[in-house]
């Protein structure tokens, strides 16, 4: 019988990669203080793949500890400016701060992936992927806020890179799938280590 796979997650990005791979899951969302949990790291200088790690384990072994038959896949992605760690915008306004502040400049996705089962981590990773944004000008940034809409609200970075997002980068070093969210990879070579997906 096929292992029981669920996503710790909601977010229509991931479980679109998920499905685009094949693979058969199901989706329920971690109940985690995300802030909590970063902000405790972050006094203890924990580094941003140290913390987008621990986020993903934290909502893998949270579903896990509900459905303890089944493999649970964790997910998180945090965005470090320099010494900054940016969040998902709460407005449009902010989103056009975030996106001043990258101006010109690389910023790192840290995305951390772990697997739980019987409420315990049995595998992880992190991937980093650094992107140089151009300059962006104060014209085109309007034009990009009301061509991509509020839906950029939900991406730590304020852009969509599989959509208008693309348009603010020069250069990036690192897997579309960790841009994305979710390193598929790694997830892969993790699920046949651990036999849960054939070889």
């Amino acid at each position: 019988m096929p292992a029981k796979l669920i996503l710790a997650s909601n977010s229509a990005s991931r479980k679109s990669l998920m499905t685009g791979a094949g693979l058969a899951f199901d989706t329920e969302a971690a109940d985690v203080d995300e802030r909590g949990i970063e902000t405790d790291l972050a006094a203890r200088h924990a580094s941003p793949p140290e913390i987008a790690m621990a986020l993903a384990r934290a909502k893998a072994v949270a579903v896990s500890r509900r459905a303890p038959d089944a493999h649970v896949i964790g997910s998180d992605q945090v965005l470090s400016l320099g010494d900054r760690l940016l969040h998902k915008p709460a407005t449009m306004a902010e989103a056009g701060d975030h996106i001043r502040a990258m101006s010109g400049r690389a910023h790192h996705l840290n995305c951390g992936v772990a697997i739980a089962h019987r409420g315990e981590t049995v595998w992880s990773d992190v991937s980093i992927a650094r992107m140089t944004m151009r300059p962006i000008s104060e014209s085109f940034l309007a034009r990009y806020l009301a061509m991509s809409g509020e839906g950029i609200l939900g991406s730590v970075g304020a852009y969509h890179f599989e959509g208008p997002g693309i348009q603010l980068f020069e250069r990036i070093e690192g897997d579309y799938f960790t841009i994305l969210g979710l390193p598929m990879l790694a997830l892969l070579a993790g699920l046949r280590q651990l036999d849960l997906i054939d070889a």
